[in-house]
């Protein structure tokens, strides 16, 4: 046999052992603490062959020997364990005004946390600077309390913007002109060094749901982001589904009124031009000489003060938080009928708002769903609040490193 032929055998042998290491990485994390024994009788593989694969990962520094097991009648068993702090992990979440970072650790637990306002849309360079700084900060922080070991894994980043999964890097320049040919990736991976994952801020919300928040143990999902736009992250069978160019998801381009207000994606009458963050002040400033009554009169208020007042039971917030539920029950009953999904979680700005959002919207959405898709589908607020985006971009390495170690030269090995 040849050289060549020898190598084309071994290729499904690697593959079968690479997809065996994954499961047993997952495992253990999942675990947290498990033995050599467990895991051949979870996977249905051999002790000797667990034994190698163990060793394997030991290698890497994401597990490790934890102390010992009870005894069934022979030795104790040496316990294994996902080390949390093997590492840490920058999640940077760029939103349409903000910049926010936050460090974690490998269970998703926030040791650092920065945020800064910033015109995004309009300054590509600056916003590459903020983020850099905010990173940097995080890093010194930990640094500064004594955790001088922990190297850093990758870097995950969420945009206010479809991504492109052929082309990462590129941003869709119709929502933010300013950014074409910009790489925000580079600049972040040649600062530090170490891989950098890109996607939508919805799709990492909902990534950030599946693992920390609501949404565990739920594989088929809708995670909705109010913010300055709206978006969707899909999840389907336990996986993010992005579609063939990464704009699945893009909901807040529905268009709900082909007469009404026009919308940065061309379009008129989208669901964001209704229910996006500037779109609800607005609306508030139109209605407040019809309730001289309220908190808001006098005032330009903002987005926190308008969800203030509502949760304070202002008549005048009510009627716009009454109305974007309305209008977000037409297309969440348009995402029911066509996927039918186990559960609809609403996060960003609005989900703080709790059952005064949710009640008119499940009101919205009964009278135009069918009985079944509504009565299966459960819809909630996340409970993640505003660090959300910037720990499902974290949760993304940690996926991406769970799935192949190998990818991530800050793990030793």
């Amino acid at each position: 046999m040849t050289t060549h032929s020898r190598m084309k055998q071994s290729r499904p042998a690697i593959a079968r052992e690479s997809a065996l290491a994954q499961t047993v990485l997952e495992l253990v994390w999942r675990r947290e603490r498990v033995s050599r024994a467990e895991i051949a009788r979870r996977t249905g593989r051999s002790r000797s062959t667990i034994s190698e694969v163990v060793a394997r990962l030991l290698a890497t520094g994401l597990v490790r020997e934890v102390g010992s097991g009870e005894s069934r009648g022979g030795r104790r068993p040496i316990l294994i364990g996902f080390h949390d702090d093997a590492a840490v992990i920058l999640g940077v979440d760029v939103g349409a005004a903000h910049v926010s970072v936050a460090l974690t650790d490998l269970r998703g637990r926030i040791l650092d946390w920065r945020q800064r306002d910033h015109p995004v849309r309009s300054d590509p360079e600056g916003t590459a600077e903020l983020a850099l700084e905010l990173c940097e900060a995080c890093v010194a922080a930990r640094r500064g309390a004594g955790s001088t070991e922990d190297p850093l894994l990758g870097i995950g980043v969420a945009v206010p913007s479809p991504v492109d999964p052929h082309s990462p890097h590129r941003i869709l320049e119709r929502i933010l002109p300013a950014w074409r040919g910009f790489d925000l990736l580079d600049r972040l991976r040649s600062h530090f060094w170490v891989p950098v994952f890109v996607d939508n801020d919805a799709n990492l919300g909902a990534i950030a749901e599946h693992r920390w928040g609501k949404a565990v143990g739920v594989d088929d999902f809708v995670y909705l982001k109010v913010a300055t736009g709206i978006g969707a992250g899909l999840m389907i069978d336990g996986e993010i589904y992005r579609g063939a160019t990464g704009v699945a998801g893009e909901i807040g381009h529905i268009a709900i009124d082909p007469n009404g207000p026009a919308c940065v994606c061309g379009n008129r009458g989208c669901l964001a031009t209704f229910v996006g963050l500037r779109a609800l002040e607005a609306r508030t400033l139109e209605l407040l000489p019809q309730f001289p009554g309220s908190a808001l009169a006098g005032t330009r208020p903002d987005i926190m003060a308008i969800e203030d007042a509502a949760l304070a039971d202002d008549p005048l917030a009510l009627q716009v938080v009454h109305e974007a539920a309305r209008n977000l029950g037409i297309v969440v009953a348009v995402v029911l009928n066509l996927m039918n999904p186990g559960s609809v979680i609403l996060g960003g700005s609005l989900a703080r708002l709790g059952d005064r959002l949710l009640d008119p919207l499940k009101e919205a959405v009964a009278s135009r769903t069918l009985v079944s898709s509504a009565a299966s589908s459960e819809i909630r607020t996340s409970e993640l609040g505003p660090r959300a985006t910037a720990v499902g971009a974290a949760t993304h390495v940690l996926v991406a490193a769970l799935a192949n170690p190998r990818l991530f030269p800050g793990v030793k090995g």
